[in-house]
């Protein structure tokens, strides 16, 4: 069962501006890079390319005709992350579009000039990555996914589906997913409230995840928090496929995996930060500059919950979070 309603937290100022989608566009053809996460056969993943495109064609930009779009899709690879991005640094581009924390920073080991646009990076001032939201300067701005303070609603609705765990599994790769040091912090100051063990697990193979998970299940009461990477997200089936053997609750920060047999998604709406995404590359190609453009936080949040997963669980879903919920798989 699919709901429209999205559970909306009013967490920055809307973007500022207005598109003007009849307004004359340069006859130069412009060219932009985007370097994706993960393949580009997944169809999660066509749905946010599909929502960029469409956002620039209303804004008067047509692949083929005034613009060209050179795609590069990394795998959830740090190596192919730094191969792709050298590679469209030396394309000419007009301006690059950045989905992830491992991208982007690929990028900024070999770009000074080209201006980015970014997707999917959590507390980008956290991670040092910009100065200041309202003013991130130079050539960076974009569009920030989870605040380091969703830590603790992670936990809160983890314990809330799942009341007797005291024990919480933490899977991340620091190559990968270097904010998950950031969002430790937030996550172990929720947990002591709530009475929980956080037991962080750095990984660099699908051997490693295994084997974490084997050694952290041997003890009851146990749940687990993916935090956003791309190093997990490309290895979601071997990480549901664990959890659900070892019967430990989960809480994902990419809806795929709830759609693949996770047991709940909690996170911002990436299609929107696509839709956005394209408004400010659109800004950029008319001559603003990506440092005046402030660094945008998320507006939309989801909330998915896989009920079969629940029940195959033992977990009894409350009615009133059933309700909060923006989508039911059941």
């Amino acid at each position: 069962m699919r709901r429209r309603e999205f559970v909306a937290l009013i967490v920055g100022a809307p973007l500022a501006f207005a598109i003007d989608a009849n307004a004359q566009t340069p006859a130069r053809v412009r060219r932009i890079g985007v370097l994706m996460n993960g393949v580009a056969a997944n169809e999660t993943a066509q749905s946010y390319v599909q929502t960029f495109i469409q956002e620039l064609n209303g804004s008067g930009w047509t692949e083929g005709q005034n613009l060209h779009i050179d795609w590069r899709w990394t795998a959830g690879e740090p190596a192919l992350a730094r191969t792709y991005a050298a590679d469209l640094i030396g394309l000419g581009l007009d301006a690059i579009l950045s989905a992830s924390t491992t991208n982007l920073t690929a990028l900024l080991r070999v770009n000074q000039t080209i201006p980015i646009v970014f997707v999917e990076v959590a507390d980008p001032v956290a991670q040092g990555i910009v100065p200041s939201m309202e003013h991130p300067g130079g050539y960076l701005t974009g569009f920030t996914a989870f605040r380091v303070s969703m830590g603790g609603q992670w936990i809160e609705l983890l314990k809330e589906v799942a009341p007797r765990v005291a024990r919480v599994l933490l899977i991340f790769n620091p190559e990968t997913s270097p904010q998950s040091r950031v969002f430790l912090k937030s996550i172990e100051a929720a947990a002591s409230s709530f009475g929980v063990e956080i037991v962080p697990s750095a990984v660099q193979d699908a051997a490693d995840i295994e084997t974490s998970i084997e050694s952290f299940a041997r003890r009851p009461d146990g749940g687990l928090i993916i935090p956003t990477d791309t190093f997990t997200q490309m290895r979601r089936g071997l990480i549901v496929e664990l959890a659900a053997r070892y019967r430990l609750p989960a809480i994902y920060t990419a809806p795929d995996f709830v759609r693949n047999g996770g047991l709940i998604y909690y996170g911002f709406d990436f299609v929107e930060q696509f839709r956005q995404a394209a408004l400010y590359v659109d800004r950029i190609l008319r001559g603003a500059k990506a440092g005046d453009l402030p660094v945008q936080q998320p507006t939309k949040f989801a909330l998915i919950i896989n009920l079969r997963t629940a029940n195959a669980l033992g977990l009894q879903v409350s009615p009133t979070l059933l309700a909060r919920a923006s989508e039911v798989i059941e």
